[in-house]
């Protein structure tokens, strides 16, 4: 079955926004997420879910996306904001700034998974599993992903004992082992249970906790 495009609304050319969020449930690094309005005049082919391609098909796609789509913009939320709001309401907060950067204003924002975004007094519909049958989302998830992934390559060359280059964050069975040896570094979500355990685990060693 072929995604459904979502690019625009009726026969009046309303313009349909699609958005999604990557990293929430990372243990390093901010919350990344954009928001794509699609050119019908313009298809993308081979757009999915951005957890089903590889990095170089992702890298493809999110110039393509960027150069077909009427508009398209990323959101970040910070370290200092996912631990001082959740993850979960850090999440929305990216989403809300990534459709605040369109340089098209949508009549409708649609959004993966089941937690909306507050958006103006635009419509904001949660589609859960939006990211394999939604194009507009798809998009939004690759571009999401494509910015994030570089990101956490640029702090591998900044801490490159954590293999952030390999796992992006994520807490893998690597990635815990280098925090067991190494503790946490600047870019660690210190308040996630496995790495906050680490933490607490290494200070009773110490005498410290």
């Amino acid at each position: 079955m072929g995604l459904e495009f979502a690019g625009f609304d009726g026969a009046g050319g309303i313009p349909v926004c699609g958005c999604d969020e990557v990293g929430r449930g990372a243990g390093a690094g901010e919350v990344y997420a954009a928001a794509v309005i699609l050119d019908p005049a313009r298809p993308v082919c081979g757009l999915a879910d951005s957890k089903k391609l590889s990095a170089r098909k992702r890298e493809q796609l999110s110039g393509e996306i960027k150069s077909c789509a009427l508009a398209w913009g990323i959101g970040v939320a910070s370290l200092e904001e996912i631990g001082r709001l959740n993850v979960l309401h850090a999440s929305l907060l990216a989403m809300e700034r990534a459709v605040s950067g369109l340089k098209v204003r949508p009549a409708k924002v649609l959004v993966d998974g089941n937690k909306r975004p507050k958006i103006f007094d635009v419509p904001v519909i949660a589609i859960v599993g939006g990211d394999a049958s939604v194009a507009a989302i798809s998009a939004a998830s690759i571009l999401a992903k494509v910015a994030r992934d570089r990101a956490m390559v640029e702090y591998h060359g900044l801490y490159p004992q954590y293999g952030f280059d390999a796992h992006k964050g994520y807490l893998t069975k690597t990635h815990l082992e280098a925090l067991r040896r190494y503790g946490p570094c600047p870019i660690h979500r210190k308040t996630y249970a496995p790495i906050r355990d680490i933490i607490e685990s290494s200070a009773r060693r110490t005498g410290l906790f």
